[in-house]
């Protein structure tokens, strides 16, 4: 196929995404109606209001995707959207609104493996040597994934417990900082020096499996210790040595991944926390003594978004890999059953 258009659909959390992607590459709109303000309010997002907010925002995203992208409904080539993982209200809005589109417009469906999107992100920029391997680093996940060709994916490393932006955002909660947090720790830890000790779960215990639930803790209880002594928490500080403890963590992990497969010739950093300035920076001083590419989405593509999935769909188109009109949504799936045969 010398061109493709294809139109992609996001709703596996909070945001409403709609866009059109050419090629896999080029991005010709990208609608996203963010929800941030409505959950901010609940501290952390509501999956009922998440999924009223999908119904509300679904006709508009979709119509303000198309005209953005100076495109007929002619044009498409296929229609993608998010299977999963994801809430599972929130999924079935976007499979619903996306399996009518290509119903009524008889246009081939794909679905998309939610960490695929945030892996393939990358490729509006970069072109990516493969083989690769993707730390992808966001609210709900925290993976290492191997990957032999464009279309194979292999988990070699995963949370046992918080993922790395959920764990960010409790910790903000304990520190009284607006939500989301994790962008107001990475300004805080500007500010900060070394003060306070805290663990490393899982740094040094040879695999390349995270843990971040006792990190949270650690810091969760310095700050009630500090409270019940009447002392003051340094938050600035406090935040400078969590990422301090966090980039440890992945640089150490990222380097064993190293180790074990030398071959690898790229290295993939997305999710929506690779939005933070402290964790870019560390990563790209540490691939210095690799003889690889470190790869960012660019901030604007490291949050959920449509074209992510639409960059992902592109391969699948290529490889005629088509769902079905019972495509269901799925809360948890596993990344490996996406590797094409």
């Amino acid at each position: 196929m010398s061109e493709s258009i294809i139109i992609a659909f996001e709703s596996s959390c909070d945001e409403t995404s709609v866009s059109v992607v050419k090629n896999g590459n080029e991005i010709l709109s990208n609608v996203v109606a963010s929800q941030v303000e409505s959950h901010a309010r609940f501290g952390g997002v509501v999956p009922e209001v998440a999924s009223r907010h999908h119904v509300d925002n679904m006709l508009y995203v979709i119509d303000e995707a198309i005209q953005q992208a100076n495109i007929a409904i002619e044009d498409i080539d296929a229609v993608a959207v998010t299977k999963g993982p994801g809430l599972i209200g929130a999924l079935l809005i976007g499979i619903q609104a996306a399996k009518s589109f290509a119903f009524v417009h008889n246009i081939p469906l794909i679905g998309v493996h939610h960490i695929a999107g945030h892996i393939h992100s990358v490729q509006f920029d970069y072109k990516v040597d493969y083989p690769a391997i993707a730390l992808v680093i966001s609210g709900g996940h925290t993976e290492l994934v191997r990957m032999a060709r464009q279309d194979h994916y292999e988990v070699i490393g995963d949370t046992q417990d918080d993922a790395i932006g959920e764990a960010f955002d409790k910790v903000a909660r304990v520190l009284k900082l607006p939500y989301p947090g994790g962008p107001h720790m990475d300004r805080l830890a500007k500010e900060g020096r070394h003060r306070y000790d805290l663990p490393r779960p899982l740094m040094n215990d040879g695999t390349l499996n995270f843990s971040f639930s006792g990190l949270k803790s650690a810091v969760i209880n310095l700050v009630h210790n500090c409270e019940q002594r009447g002392d003051k928490v340094i938050v600035s500080d406090l935040a400078y040595d969590y990422h301090q403890a966090v980039i440890d963590i992945l640089q150490k992990k990222i380097n064993l991944a190293m180790e074990h497969y030398p071959e690898t010739k790229s290295l993939i950093v997305a999710g929506g926390v690779a939005q933070n300035s402290h964790i870019r920076q560390a990563l790209m001083e540490s691939s210095e003594r690799y003889d690889l590419n470190i790869l960012f989405s660019r901030p604007s593509l490291c949050g959920d978004n449509a074209a992510m999935i639409g960059a992902a769909a592109h391969i699948k188109l290529i490889n005629n890999q088509f769902e079905s009109l019972s495509l269901n949504g799925q809360s948890q799936l596993n990344i490996e059953e996406e590797t094409a045969e």
